[in-house]
């Protein structure tokens, strides 16, 4: 078996191999690619492992994204994509090696981290992937959507919502580079968040609002008319289906939520994409009107090179130290780092000293974005403490101020 990479002349048996190794029907990309989920794949990032006879039994890709780290610190990264072996060629190893020869290529793009969301939750985690962020949706019916009146006083608690700005409703098709804009200037500021490259928008490559459906949009403006927040949403059959509200701030998120519950014609408002830690439920007046559900791991980390990640990040809101002793048994490796904070930067440096925690690679993707304490990993039998305070003050160490979300499907 072959592993090359592919060409833009590839593209079509790439797409067709991909689709084949999830049991999927898709017509071929239009001349420009435009369109498709698939439209965006950069061909001379992507592998395809080839039977000694000549046929394609396996892809993977990568994107070029940007990925903003606690601290508001904002890193290139790869994002992995249509992994797949056909259905004839699987349990041959032909994935690890796709995945081995794709992580070798990564490092020596000089890249420090790598990120996928997974298919299937089983399947990433040996080859070093962790999950880091998560996801889920809130259901509310609308005759209980009603906001109580804000319970902290001053002058405006007589009011169910402080927002002075305005909302707009424009249809997709006429307000791309908006939501382009909106959506940058969101997404430096969220730990988690992954960049959404011009020509994904300008192709329509991906899911709404990125994608091709149409939908209708409630964009925010600010007092001075400046837009600061876009709800993309559809109805079907009485429900109103919010894709992503886009905002990083809370009285914009609760004026387009409003929006969308005020919506005539409308049984129940699902609001996907929501952050666990939003404090949306709380603006209810009926604090069981929002039903949550959906709750999924989305964006897998991997780190690729350990001290550099590390010292990449920011957001580190204690000083201290902490040896790691981190195992990376898809790639064989095995690494000891004496990780050291100090004012908010940290330094990260090989080490004979003892252990305090011992992790798997995948252990220290889900802890990265401070998505995951490492106690949490502790309790569960992954992470192993060497000392009876380790994981309190790891927990200290990792901690962050908010926690990473991710909106960006790929």
């Amino acid at each position: 078996m072959e592993i090359r990479p592919t060409t833009e002349e590839d593209r079509a048996v790439f797409v067709d191999t991909m689709l084949s190794a999830f049991g999927l029907f898709a017509e071929h990309p239009r001349a420009n690619g435009g369109g498709a989920w698939w439209s965006a794949l950069e061909m001379d990032r992507n592998l395809m492992a080839v039977a000694p006879d000549g046929r394609p039994v396996g892809t993977a890709g990568a994107y070029t994204f940007e990925l903003t780290l606690p601290g508001e610190t904002v890193v290139p990264v790869s994002g992995v994509t249509a992994v797949g072996v056909v259905p004839t060629h699987r349990r041959q190893g032909v994935l690890s090696a796709l995945m081995r020869h794709q992580l070798a290529e990564l490092r020596a793009r000089g890249e420090v981290l790598s990120v996928l969301l997974a298919s299937e939750a089983v399947i990433y985690r040996r080859f070093g992937y962790g999950p880091a962020t998560s996801t889920g949706r809130l259901t509310v019916p609308r005759h209980r959507g009603a906001f109580a009146r804000p319970r902290a006083g001053g002058a405006d608690s007589g009011a169910a919502t402080r927002d002075a700005g305005s909302v707009e409703l424009l249809r997709r098709a006429d307000c791309g580079p908006l939501l382009e804009e909106v959506y940058d200037r969101y997404r430096r500021s969220r730990p988690g968040a992954l960049s959404r490259p011009h020509h994904w928008w300008a192709l329509g490559a991906g899911q709404p609002p990125v994608g091709s459906p149409p939908r209708y949009v409630a964009v925010h403006r600010d007092a001075e008319g400046s837009p600061d927040g876009y709800a993309s949403y559809s109805l079907d059959s009485g429900t109103l289906t919010v894709d992503e509200i886009v905002t990083g701030d809370d009285e914009v998120f609760a004026a387009l939520a409003a929006f969308a519950l005020a919506h005539d014609l409308v049984t129940e408002v699902v609001l996907k994409h929501v952050p666990a830690d939003h404090p949306l439920r709380h603006r209810f007046a009926d604090y069981r009107a929002a039903e949550a559900s959906h709750d999924t791991d989305w964006l897998w980390v991997r780190l690729l090179d350990v001290p550099r990640a590390l010292t990449a990040r920011g957001g580190w809101l204690t000083d201290g130290e902490l040896v790691l002793d981190v195992e990376d048994e898809f790639l064989g490796e095995r690494g000891r780092h004496l990780l050291t904070v100090r004012d908010g930067k940290a330094d990260c440096v090989p080490t004979d000293r003892d252990p305090d925690l011992s992790l798997d690679v995948s252990d220290l993707g889900s802890v990265y974005l401070g998505g995951t304490a490492p106690s949490t990993l502790v309790r569960a039998g992954h992470v192993r403490a060497h000392h009876p305070d380790a994981a309190a003050r790891a927990d200290a160490l990792f901690r962050t101020d908010r926690p990473p979300h991710c909106l960006h499907w790929f």
